[in-house]
């Protein structure tokens, strides 16, 4: 351990001595011209980008139409106006001091300057590709400081610096440096992961020869799988042994087993859902009291969007142990029926026609299957009906459908001098004599 520490001490050491070195030769009448040519360039790029940040921004708000990629580049740039505005004035100053001194010890640190700026510039935009906001910082800084220590050359020192910082437990070995690797390789691969997942799933989506159920199934597999590889890819390439990991990852397989029973449930059952295509997005269905169309299938969880625009989020327990009511599972055919009455003196045979008339002349009812109307009896006060018609878009709502034909039937039956009969109470004041026998 003592000799880890002092091998340790002895690399710190040389860094210092490089750093110390360089920084002596900063003091050349040469290298502080540069410096104030650099610092000059910093406080021009500022300038520039208080001048062009907005007036850029305003142009951006006129694009509409405009692709969504297109407006993300743009954005990506107006947030990095002051650096591009950087590289540009570096590089020109580059280029002026080579043409005018010969010398490359003229124009070092401009180009080192130059090189370092334009490298975090491509970071910027390769980094883009990482979707997640959190790992995207993670890989963008780490890659700032390699770029940046690639250019001052302190890459190797600094590595042995880090190896050195190790733990060992007999034949494992676990330094800083492996770990920072890992780290780099496996956001590499789930970038990688992410963008071929994003690709695949686009193309699953397009092919009408598979269901909805089955593209969301063949999606979730193939992210799991993707990820996964990246994942334990990227842990045997910088060396780490998996066997130990195997035997770590089975402990807590069990634990996670006991302790998320309900979770791990709701996932076995997410993929059932899947695979015997019960429901699938778009489909309408009822449980208990909501009643709406599917917006999404989660691994645990069913989204379900209702007419009045809350998001029901249903465990995929309840929609395997419960009753549900898939209102487009077979067919899109949807029957729908409501009831009304007339008087007495109206002719049934005219109401019966009526009404069915009445039914298919509203927008949404199918003349085929065509809307019957039966008689259901006779009641108190009216001869009852029972009025039948189909629609093939459940998700377009049943109450306003039937709210519609109900209105319907109001119109036709005043055309036609149909009355609609309700309860009356008649109240009669009997003589009474004005007394009564004893």
């Amino acid at each position: 351990m003592d000799s880890a520490i002092s091998a340790l001490m002895t690399q710190i050491e040389g860094i210092w001595l490089q750093i110390a070195a360089q920084a002596a030769n900063m003091l050349l009448p040469s290298r502080l011209i540069q410096i104030a040519i650099i610092l000059g360039c910093i406080a021009l790029a500022w300038a520039l980008n208080r001048l062009t940040a907005e007036r850029m921004r305003e142009w951006m708000r006129t694009l509409e139409g405009w692709p969504k990629w297109r407006l993300r580049a743009l954005l990506v740039v107006n947030r990095r106006l002051m650096l591009i505005w950087f590289v540009v004035l570096i590089w020109s100053a580059t280029w002026i001091m080579r043409s005018i001194h010969f010398f490359p010890s003229r124009t070092f640190l401009l180009a080192l300057a130059a090189s370092i700026a334009l490298a975090w510039l491509l970071v910027v935009i390769v980094t883009r590709l990482v979707k997640n906001p959190a790992l995207r910082s993670i890989v963008r800084w780490g890659l700032w400081i390699y770029v940046t220590l690639y250019h001052l050359g302190l890459v190797d020192g600094v590595s042995r610096s880090l190896d050195g910082l190790a733990f060992e437990m007999g034949e494992v070995r676990l330094s800083v440096l492996t770990l920072v690797k890992a780290l780099v390789v496996i956001a590499v691969l789930f970038a990688l992961a992410r963008l071929v997942t994003q690709t695949s799933a686009t193309q699953i989506r397009r092919n009408g020869n598979i269901s909805p159920s089955m593209q969301v199934l063949a999606v979730k597999a193939m992210q799991l799988l993707l990820y996964g590889a990246a994942f334990f890819i990227g842990l045997r390439f910088v060396g780490v042994d998996l066997t130990g990991l195997a035997v770590l990852s089975g402990a807590i397989g069990v634990g996670l087993g006991f302790g998320l029973q309900k979770v791990v449930s709701n996932l076995v059952l997410g993929v059932i859902i899947l695979l015997d295509k019960s429901i699938k997005p778009g489909d309408v269905i009822s449980i208990g009291e909501t009643f709406g169309w599917i917006n999404s299938l989660g691994a645990r969880y069913v989204s379900i969007t209702t007419r009045d625009g809350r998001e029901y989020l249903i465990p995929n327990e309840d929609l395997i142990t419960g009753q549900v009511v898939n209102w487009s599972h077979s067919n899109d055919f949807v029957r729908l029926d409501i009831t009304f009455g007339t008087a007495y003196g109206d002719d049934p045979h005219k109401v019966r026609a009526i009404a069915v008339a009445a039914a298919g002349a509203v927008p949404r009812v199918l003349g085929d299957p065509k809307a019957v109307c039966h008689i259901t009896g006779f009641g108190d006060s009216s001869v009852d009906y029972i009025l039948r018609f189909w629609i093939t878009d459940p998700t377009g709502g049943l109450t306003n459908i039937r709210g519609n034909v109900y209105l319907a039937l109001w119109d036709v039956f005043r055309e036609n001098g149909i009355s609609i009969p309700f309860p009356q109470r008649e109240v009669r004041m009997l003589d009474v004599p004005a007394s009564l026998p004893d």
